[in-house]
């Protein structure tokens, strides 16, 4: 497995449209989010020049997962658009914690994997280590994230270190969290 981490100008040729597609298909066509897109790309306000991202392909090649990370002084999904999961509690707002978000690890190449299979995927874990062990090393504390409980779960089967920051809200038919992820 290949993973590539940086900013948007780190990513080679058209590797970073490929990511935005790909989260076009996991968050908008798989997952039925509605989502701002256009031509089947999925961009938000928080893909900026700064934002950092991970990506992992399979042995073919093929791009089979995604994390997107931000710190949360600046501009962050939860903040701006889901500062509801965290019941009352204060905004983060720190260099060191970061924001963990658009994260997705679906291999549609494989046979036998699902949208909602992968929470259960090796792939998913290696992503998520991969996503901690580089948000870590760059300086974060702590990550916070807007998640399924699903994933939640998955997160602490795995040995993560999560802890709700709220109680899950439905939203758009999907019931979220905001997790707060301990960098050991």
């Amino acid at each position: 497995m290949d993973v590539i981490r940086g900013v948007r100008s780190d990513f080679k040729g058209s590797d970073f449209l490929r990511l935005a597609a790909y989260r076009h298909k996991v968050f908008v066509e798989t997952l039925g989010w509605h989502l701002h897109s256009l031509e089947d790309i999925e961009l938000d306000q928080f893909d900026r020049a700064d934002t950092i991202y991970l990506t992992i392909k399979n042995a073919a090649g093929h791009l089979c997962g995604c994390a997107r990370l931000l710190p949360t002084n600046l501009p962050y999904l939860l903040g701006e658009v889901f500062p509801e999961l965290l019941n009352g509690q204060a905004i983060p707002s720190s260099p060191d914690i970061w924001e963990l978000s658009r994260f997705a690890a679906v291999d549609f190449t494989s046979p036998t994997q699902s949208a909602y299979g992968q929470l259960s995927a090796p792939l998913t874990i290696k992503l998520l280590h991969e996503t901690i062990d580089y948000a870590a090393q760059n300086g974060a504390k702590r990550l916070i994230a807007v998640t399924v409980i699903g994933a939640e779960r998955l997160m602490r089967k795995a040995g993560f270190h999560v802890h709700r920051a709220g109680p899950p809200i439905l939203i758009d038919g999907h019931p979220l969290v905001a997790c707060w992820i301990e960098i050991t």
